[in-house]
C-alpha cells in the first residue's frame, strides 16, 4: 500500500519517489494531446519523441513552463497518471503527496499545484521549496545553525539559496536553466551557420559536446537541420566552442543570480559558505565544467552533489517520510 509519494514536478523531467522503494518513475514532463478534443494520447518518453514531429491533429507540449503550471488540465492529467501508476488505479486509501516547487513561486502558483494534486487523487498535498528539498537530498544537514549554499539548476528554473536552521535565509530564483541553454544554442547556430535546428538536436549538442568553459581538446558533433536561407535539409559539424559561446548569455544570468545571493548573505553565514563551499544539484549541473566556472568567478569552491538529478525528489521523499520533523520550516499543506 503506497500511502506517501514525493514528486519532483520539473519543467523538463518529472520524478516520483516512494519512501523505502526509491525512485519509481522518471519521465520527461511532456504530454501529447489530440488537437480536436484535448484527449491525452501519451505521457512521458513516448510524448517527448513526438516533440517537433507532430501533424496538426496532435499537440505535444510541456504543461509546465519555468517550473510552474502553464496548463492546469494537462498537468492534473499527468499527475493522475503518475499517482495511478504508483498507488494503483483502484485503491483503498488516497496517498499523501509532496511536491517540490521553485522558491520564488507565487501563492496562486502554489495553490494551482496543490489543487492539481488533490484533483489527481491525493488525500493531502504538501509543498516543499526546491532548494530545501535539493539540500536534503544532497545530504546537507539543513537544521544546523551553520549556513549551507545550494545552486539547483533544473530545466526551467535555477534556484540559488543559503540555508540555515531548516529554512532559507537568502535566495533568488531565476527562470533560466537547461531549456534556456537549448534555446541559446539553437539561436547561436542559426546566427553563425544559417542552420535551423530543433529542441532535441540542441539538447543533444549540449549533452554531448557542451561545456561552460573552453575545452583543452575540442569536441565535435555532426548535426542536421534546415538551411535558414534555402529551407533545404543540411548537415554541418559543430564544435564544443560553438556551444560554449552559445550558452554564455544564460550562464552569465545564472552567475549574476549567484553573486546577488552571496551579497545578501549575512557575514556569519558567508564565512560558513566559504569554508564548506557551494553544492550544485539538478540536471543543469551536469554541464561540463560548470563547477570550475562558478569556482573561478565567485572564489568559493563549488562541487556537484552525488546523483544531482535525483537530489530534489529524494529530499521531498525524506520530508514526506518524516513529516513531523519538517512540518515547521518547509511545508505548505492543504487538508
Amino acid at each position: 500500500m503506497t500511502r506517501k509519494i514525493a514528486i519532483d514536478l520539473g519543467t523538463t523531467n518529472s520524478l516520483v519517489y516512494v519512501p523505502k522503494r526509491g525512485i519509481v518513475i522518471e519521465e520527461p514532463s511532456v504530454v501529447a494531446l489530440q488537437a480536436s478534443d484535448n484527449k491525452i494520447m501519451s505521457i512521458g518518453r513516448e510524448a517527448k519523441e513526438m516533440l517537433g514531429r507532430t501533424p496538426e491533429s496532435i499537440i505535444a507540449a510541456y504543461p509546465l513552463q519555468d517550473g510552474v503550471i502553464a496548463n492546469y488540465k494537462v498537468t492534473r492529467a499527468m499527475l493522475k497518471n503518475f499517482i495511478d501508476r504508483v498507488a494503483g488505479r483502484f485503491r483503498l486509501f488516497k496517498p499523501e503527496v509532496m511536491v517540490s516547487v521553485p522558491a520564488g513561486i507565487t501563492s496562486t502558483e502554489k495553490r494551482a499545484v496543490v489543487d492539481a494534486c488533490i484533483a489527481a487523487g491525493a488525500k493531502q498535498a504538501y509543498i516543499i521549496k526546491e532548494p530545501i528539498a535539493a539540500a536534503l537530498g544532497a545530504g546537507i544537514p539543513i537544521a544546523t545553525p551553520s549556513g549551507n549554499m545550494i545552486i539547483d539548476i533544473g530545466g526551467g528554473t535555477t534556484e540559488v539559496a543559503v540555508i540555515a536552521l531548516g529554512d532559507i535565509v537568502a535566495s533568488t530564483s531565476v527562470r533560466i536553466a537547461g531549456m534556456k541553454f537549448d534555446v541559446a544554442i539553437s539561436n547561436y547556430i542559426r546566427k553563425k551557420h544559417n542552420l535551423v535546428i530543433g529542441e532535441q538536436t540542441a539538447e543533444d549538442l549540449k549533452i554531448k559536446v557542451g561545456s561552460a568553459t573552453s575545452l583543452k581538446k575540442e569536441a565535435k558533433m555532426e548535426i542536421s537541420g534546415s538551411n535558414a536561407v534555402t529551407g533545404l535539409p543540411e548537415s554541418i559539424i559543430i564544435t564544443s566552442e560553438d556551444v560554449v559561446k552559445g550558452i554564455k548569455p544564460p550562464l552569465v544570468e545564472i552567475i549574476n543570480a549567484v553573486k546577488s545571493v552571496l551579497q545578501k548573505t549575512p557575514p556569519e553565514l558567508a564565512s560558513d559558505v566559504m569554508d564548506k563551499g557551494i553544492i550544485l544539484t539538478g540536471g543543469g549541473s551536469l554541464l561540463r565544467n560548470i563547477d570550475v566556472l562558478l569556482t573561478k568567478i565567485t572564489g568559493v569552491p563549488c562541487e556537484i552533489a552525488e546523483e544531482p538529478i535525483y537530489c530534489t525528489v529524494k529530499g521531498a521523499g525524506i520530508a514526506i517520510d518524516h513529516l513531523d520533523a519538517y512540518k515547521k520550516s518547509i511545508l505548505w499543506a492543504k487538508e
